[in-house]
């Protein structure tokens, strides 16, 4: 709820600065202007995006995953754009609460689902997601993992939680869906609390498994942890089973604004797919992990 408060305000804040600033301009007879400001407030993610994507261009290297077209990062920035704000100044400040945890009486004997949501994010990210196992009748809970910018290690308790919850209410061990650092947590808390058996499947949607080059830049605990070659991550994968990743699915991207070079969200020995064309936190939004999430509920 933290997370929600802090992004009520930002979002607020925005709405309030560009609402004074085309009253002041519409006062001084610019109409010009005040359209130029309001689009300048609503639209100014936009370059924070592209300039993203540019680094993602520059640092790909010799990567081996393919290098995107640029009508491919042209679409990916395009859905980016869109999606932004739809998740940030909307769903996770005000709407992150509409989806409850969906825990039904005869939930007995199904698989659930866990939705872990990745950084500076919460549950509100998988609203569509919550949307579409409620109306399926599929029992899920989705965590939120705080506090926001402290260690992944923290994130092991809130896990363990939503595991236990749902292994309560099915007797059967859940499929567990996490996007971006939420994959990191994940594998923490196989590492530790994930005994054969209590995970059935792994899906994770644009986790930095190797780290990501963006984080070179972070200041906070986890941020740092993400970097490539950290500390952290090397004592994870220590610590990891050697059968693990056969247990996961990996889905990266090309177009990855956040995670790249695009091979550092691939996990060695896991079933690793690709999207090509899409963003970071678009890739919540694209068909195939979700038809994943449903062919592995079936199994």
């Amino acid at each position: 709820m933290r997370l929600a408060r802090l992004q009520q305000a930002t979002t607020l804040a925005l709405v309030g600065i560009a609402s004074a600033w085309a009253v002041h301009a519409l006062r001084q007879g610019r109409p010009v202007a005040a359209v130029v400001g309001v689009c300048f407030v609503a639209l100014g993610h936009s370059f924070v995006l592209g300039l993203e994507f540019v680094l993602a261009c520059c640092v790909h290297g010799n990567d081996p995953v393919a290098r995107a077209t640029w009508r491919q990062m042209l679409s990916a920035w395009r859905g980016e754009v869109l999606a932004a704000p739809r998740v940030f100044c909307w769903q996770q400040p005000f709407r992150s609460r509409v989806w409850a945890d969906h825990l039904p009486d005869g939930a007995a004997g199904r698989r659930g689902v866990v939705l872990i949501h990745g950084f500076v994010c919460n549950r509100g990210v998988w609203n569509a997601w919550m949307q579409r196992l409620t109306a399926r009748g599929l029992p899920f809970v989705a965590v939120d993992l705080e506090p926001v910018f402290g260690s992944i290690d923290a994130y092991v308790a809130p896990i363990e939680q939503a595991v236990r919850r749902i292994e309560a209410a099915t007797g059967r061990a859940p499929v567990v869906v996490a996007h971006s650092m939420g994959g990191l947590a994940l594998r923490r808390w196989w590492a530790e609390q994930g005994e054969a058996g209590r995970l059935h499947h792994a899906i994770t949607i644009g986790s930095p498994h190797a780290g990501t080059w963006l984080a070179r830049f972070a200041f906070s605990l986890n941020g740092r942890q993400m970097r490539i070659g950290s500390g952290w991550l090397q004592t994870v994968a220590a610590r990891e089973d050697a059968g693990q990743a056969s247990r996961m699915t990996c889905f990266y991207g090309n177009c990855d604004n956040i995670v790249f070079p695009p091979s550092t969200s691939m996990l060695a020995g896991a079933d690793n797919r690709h999207l090509a064309g899409v963003a970071h936190v678009d890739m919540v939004s694209r068909p195939e992990p979700w038809d994943e999430l449903l062919r592995r509920l079936a199994d």
